[in-house]
């Protein structure tokens, strides 16, 4: 249907749909920065591109995130599990190759997002409680295997993989960012997986009813979400050269404000994979701004949080009028 053909209010009603609510706010921060920060370098495709490098973990979570929220759980041990997974990662990697130091760290997640799901479904309990609990475990852990102490990589190979390298001079870490979001993405809206997803999400008795498994969707769901959270892990380790136990405990805020702000509901039902890339991209930029701007650290974390409030409350009022 051409625009001609469209009537006022429907073009009004495309204008105001959800899913178009990421690509507003984006250009308007965008076009904020780009007039008070005209001559500190921040529109250019220098400051971008290293905007989309320190966004990639926090991007490659988002995505993960978005799954588990799809069929209305949130996974709060993301954050954990990216330290778990860098810490793991980088001390397999002092005894033994790549291969299975990227399956180790991996390994994490996967066990992680099972022990998550099954005490989740089996034990009928809210995954905000379950997963704070694990979060809380696996932090525990992430400290006492090596005593609070950082463990570096020095194999540049590794660093090359997952952090500084390129590839045709394209950054390593963009390469990850598209070819996970190209998978979610394909996953998502081609395949009868995504379809089920966003089921059990609306409605987990219909989805029953038309014979979808539900406990098995909300299980993938967070293994998926977690292992997301690993290969960030492994993201953070090959960027930063290391991997420590803080790794990721700040990110948990970004990531949830990233992927609500960005059209994925956080009771269920819809998800989006590009609104989550363009919602970490923002709260990238929107650290990059203030930095430039010369905020502090605190002065980030409460935008981050207004951010995450604005969200919630498009996502509340949006249930109620559903």
């Amino acid at each position: 249907m051409s625009i001609n053909q469209l009537t006022l209010n429907q073009i009004k009603g495309l204008a105001l749909k959800r899913e178009f609510f990421i690509y507003y706010i984006f250009l308007t921060v965008m076009l904020l920065f780009t007039i008070t920060l005209h001559d500190s370098g921040f529109f250019s495709l220098t400051n971008f591109m290293n905007i989309v490098r320190q966004t990639a973990p926090v991007t490659i979570m988002a995505i993960g995130l978005t799954f588990a929220l799809a069929v209305g759980h949130i996974d709060l041990s993301i954050g954990a599990v990216v330290a778990l997974s860098a810490l793991v990662g980088a001390i397999l990697l002092q005894h033994v190759g790549i291969p299975l130091a990227v399956v180790g760290a991996l390994s994490v997640g996967l066990i992680v997002g099972l022990i998550n799901g099954l005490l989740i479904e089996r034990l009928q309990v809210s995954s905000l409680l379950i997963t704070l609990g694990t979060m809380g475990v696996i932090t525990g852990v992430a400290r006492q295997i090596t005593n609070l102490e950082s463990v570096p990589i020095i194999d540049q190979t590794f660093t090359a993989l997952f952090g500084a390298g390129e590839l045709f001079g394209v950054p390593s870490l963009l390469i990850w960012t598209v070819v996970v979001a190209a998978i979610a993405y394909i996953v998502l809206t081609k395949l009868s997986f995504g379809r089920h997803l966003l089921a059990v999400g609306g409605s987990p008795k219909a989805a029953l009813a038309m014979g979808i498994k539900v406990t098995r969707i909300r299980l993938y769901a967070l293994v998926i979400s977690s292992l997301a959270a690993a290969l960030a892990g492994l993201l953070y380790a090959g960027r930063l050269h290391g991997a420590r136990y803080t790794l990721g405990e700040a990110d948990l805020l970004t990531v949830i404000a990233a992927v609500a702000i960005g059209g994925t509901s956080l009771f269920g039902g819809r998800a989006c994979i590009i609104g989550a890339i363009l919602g970490s991209w923002l709260m990238g930029m929107i650290n990059n701004g203030l930095i430039l701007s010369g905020f502090s650290t605190n002065e980030q974390m409460i935008a981050r949080g207004v951010i995450l409030v604005i969200a919630v409350a498009i996502g509340v009022k949006e249930l109620k009028n559903g």
